[in-house]
């Protein structure tokens, strides 16, 4: 028997160091070659970190939440054969307290089957875990304390039905609770329960680290708002002719094209307005007082993921269609969604486009992508009485949010950039008419 130490490979161009934000191999537990055993993460792009070997857990470097450098300690494995471990290495990676090797809950099994990538948060039980046994779905709760591992997938199904994770018994690694375990406490009237208890007074205080992409969207804000003077103005915007081009477009669409949401006849007027005014798609790197006025317009478009906020990117819109647009952003979407998006298509936007969709209220603030100079707000539609000087008439409304770094873009420039926005989505086919 030998060891084997994994490092922290290099996980992309000029990237130092890394995140740990997942393990999915628990110290003890048996994994095989090309077996997922963590994730980390570098800017706002998460990369797995596969087993090059077969062998048992035995060490790992970090917990979730660390900062490690490229090429460091990540994880020991004991393997057949002598292993890769140099003479003395072996005492340079262990820690002052040795850790104890936490004995997997399932026998012991010579060969462990390869893990099917999990599309629900649930992690594959290991050869030899008694799973034709189930045990009760549910038992005394843990104490308040005792945080219970599941992943964020299950974590919010459970909080949708009111089910209390500390109550469900863990069929994996280290007691992890998979959707299959949430499944099984159904079925044992489990829920029922959570339901009656739904008035019980609730004392626990849950401690949650600021990792992974939560951590880098914190970072991310803070730096905005402590460097940016931000100005935002706010305008209505009538916009049933376009609603109305956009059914009879999508009516008329091939099956091969993208459907076509607000968003691509947006991206579209914003590159017409940028074009009158260029200064507005800039970065601006305020340490050397500089700022890069792009020819290049890449917008970044701001989507809710699971995990949280993304922008992946649409790069140079200003040589797309109305429909490579909708595809672009469909794809994107897609991909940020996913977790897929590429470190490429999240990064290199010059000025951003965010949306809540039918949740977007009536006004917001939005906080600009540092170090951009400008952020377009798309509020929610509403159908309003309007005077049209005779009569009131239904129009279909929504408001622009969009806010400006006032240290670039004087108050003025940014009510005309609106304006011209306005004006092309109030007349849209001023939008096809080229320059």
């Amino acid at each position: 028997m030998g060891e084997h130490i994994i490092k922290l490979p290099d996980v992309g161009e000029g990237v130092a160091e890394a995140e740990l934000v997942e393990w999915m191999a628990a110290i003890g537990a048996n994994v095989r070659e090309d077996e997922v055993l963590a994730a980390v993460m570098t800017d706002k792009a998460t990369v797995e970190i596969p087993s090059p070997v077969e062998g048992k857990v035995i060490w790992q470097a970090a917990k979730v939440g660390d900062i490690l450098a490229v090429g460091s300690p990540l994880i020991r494995l004991e393997v057949d054969g002598p292993g890769n471990i140099k003479p003395g290495e072996a005492m340079e990676t262990t820690p002052a307290a040795a850790p104890v090797e936490a004995k997997p809950k399932a026998a012991k099994a010579p060969k462990p089957a390869p893990k099917k990538p999990a599309t629900n948060g649930a992690v594959a039980a290991p050869v030899g875990a008694n799973v034709s046994l189930k045990p009760s779905p549910s038992g005394a709760p843990r104490a308040e304390g005792d945080k219970p591992l599941a992943s964020p997938a299950v974590r919010k199904r459970a909080a949708d039905a009111g089910i209390d994770l500390r109550r469900i018994h863990g069929t994996g690694p280290a007691g992890r609770i998979s959707n299959a375990d949430l499944d099984a406490y159904f079925e044992s009237g489990g829920a029922a329960h959570a339901r009656s208890s739904a008035y019980t007074r609730k004392t626990g205080v849950t401690d949650v680290p600021m990792v992974g992409l939560r951590r880098k969207i914190a970072e991310k804000m803070a730096i905005a708002k402590s460097r940016i003077a931000h100005i935002t103005y706010v305008e209505e915007i009538d916009m049933t002719a376009l609603e109305d081009l956009r059914a009879q477009l999508n009516k008329a669409r091939k099956q091969s094209q993208a459907k076509l949401t607000l968003l691509p006849f947006l991206m579209r007027a914003m590159v017409k307005a940028i074009g009158e005014q260029p200064q507005i798609n800039s970065i601006y790197d305020d340490e050397a007082g500089i700022v890069h006025q792009h020819g290049g317009v890449h917008i970044g478009v701001a989507a809710q993921t699971p995990g949280g906020l993304m922008v992946p990117v649409a790069h140079h819109v200003e040589a797309r269609d109305l429909w490579d647009c909708a595809a672009e952003v469909a794809r994107l979407s897609e991909a940020a969604r996913t977790g897929k998006a590429t470190r490429e298509e999240l990064s290199g936007s010059t000025i951003t486009i965010t949306s809540l969709g039918a949740m977007g209220g009536i006004v917001t603030t939005p906080v600009i992508n540092h170090p951009e100079v400008a952020i377009i707000g798309v509020n929610k539609m509403q159908v309003l009485p309007k005077w049209d000087g005779q009569e009131f008439r239904p129009r279909k409304v929504m408001n622009l949010s969009s806010s400006f770094d006032h240290r670039v873009v004087d108050g003025w420039d940014a009510a005309v950039f609106v304006q011209r926005i306005r004006a092309l989505l109030e007349n849209p086919a001023m939008i096809f008419i080229e320059d």
